[in-house]
């Protein structure tokens, strides 16, 4: 149901984390998510703790879905004196490309626990079906 666009955007995912580069709006850096299906729809599911959901955007054009967010720094009083900064912060941003036999008119987005979750239903047109038969005779032309 997914297409990857891009193979080396999981190389630069692994290198944004041990170089713990922070993203920007010009070069985000990649959320994690896990892609299942579940009976007739797609789940896709976004990990972004610690995101409020005013700094969550999700678009779709054709069959593309874009997916961003932000995670700004807490608020720190005037006397707070920083002494450990290991949460990522900045821009992250997931572009999935989606096949046709899905409905992205009818997508569903929840969040909740820090887990943005996209649900998509299968649309009908690639749900399989019986095709009945018809009760009429079947002839055989032959030419000769």
């Amino acid at each position: 149901m997914l297409m990857r666009t891009d193979p080396f955007r999981e190389m630069d995912r692994i290198v944004q984390q041990l170089s713990g580069a922070s993203g920007t709006w010009s070069k985000p850096s990649v959320m994690p998510m896990d892609a299942y299906r579940d009976g007739d729809e797609y789940v896709i599911a976004f990990d972004l703790p610690g995101v409020s959901t005013e700094a969550i955007d999700i678009d779709v054009e054709r069959n593309m879905l874009t997916v961003k967010a932000e995670r700004r720094p807490a608020a720190k009083g005037d006397n707070a004196k920083v002494e450990l900064s290991e949460r990522p912060l900045g821009v992250f941003s997931r572009q999935v490309m989606l096949a046709d036999t899905l409905d992205t008119e009818r997508i569903a987005a929840d969040y909740d626990a820090g887990v943005l979750t996209l649900r998509i239903p299968i649309a009908e047109r690639a749900k399989p079906r019986k095709v009945s038969i018809g009760a009429g005779s079947c002839r055989k032309q032959i030419s000769g």
